[in-house]
């Protein structure tokens, strides 16, 4: 199939599905992406074009990236994310997942997913996890090994390690793109008009300068 007739075809395939709250269901088995064609980008999907089936292997099926944590920020997180571009044999299944590490104290601040929900399961450790929902009413509580929690789509979420040892939690989402919105960033690191953030926050031009620094050093005015 040529790169246009495929193109075509994916816009066709979206648009019968374009009601649907998840991935558009696959229309093969499996879906191994093809390196020679890269990838082509139609609304929020990341178009990733199949190789030949009988060129799959099992080493496609299998990742072995989450043994270990990822690097962890200065503030005590880290994060390994799977999708299709590290994990080829998830490609077109509708779902991804990520590896999430606390230090003692550290949090997973603020955020949400616009295009999946996810379900949260804690591997080690004592986190503090909750969210929001429309209503301004929060749902929260501390859960432990082996405890999982799910966080609707589109509705804020949060975590923070209270134990006193580190915390290892396994994300799982219903989207091979989820998206992943980070509230501090968004209001504080975007750009948005000062004024605005003045009186939406009631803040101060100098305590509103404060936070742009801290999230978007190039947002200073």
């Amino acid at each position: 199939m040529s790169p246009k007739l495929f193109v075509l075809f994916v816009i066709f395939i979206l648009h019968g599905h374009g009601s649907r709250a998840s991935d558009p269901d696959p229309i093969q088995d499996f879906c191994i992406p093809n390196p020679k064609f890269g990838s082509i980008k139609v609304a929020h999907l990341t178009i990733l074009p199949c190789k030949n089936s009988s060129e799959a292997t099992t080493d496609d099926f299998v990742f072995s990236g989450l043994k270990s944590a990822g690097n962890f920020s200065d503030t005590g997180l880290a994060t390994i994310p799977v999708n299709p571009t590290v994990f080829p044999g998830i490609n077109t299944l509708g779902m991804s997942f990520v590896r999430a590490d606390l230090r003692v104290g550290a949090i997973n601040p603020p955020h949400f997913h616009p295009r999946a929900t996810e379900i949260a399961y804690v591997v080690q450790g004592s986190v503090y996890s909750g969210f929001v929902d429309s209503s301004s009413r929060v749902f929260a509580r501390v859960i432990k090994q082996g405890e999982v929690m799910v966080f609707p789509r589109g509705l804020m979420h949060f975590q923070m390690n209270v134990g006193d040892e580190p915390a290892t939690i396994f994300g799982s989402f219903n989207s091979q793109n989820p998206g992943n919105q980070k509230i501090p960033s968004a209001i504080f690191g975007s750009g948005i008009d000062v004024e605005l953030l003045e009186k939406a926050f009631g803040l101060s031009p100098k305590q509103i300068g404060t936070m742009r620094r801290r999230f978007d050093p190039k947002t200073v005015q």
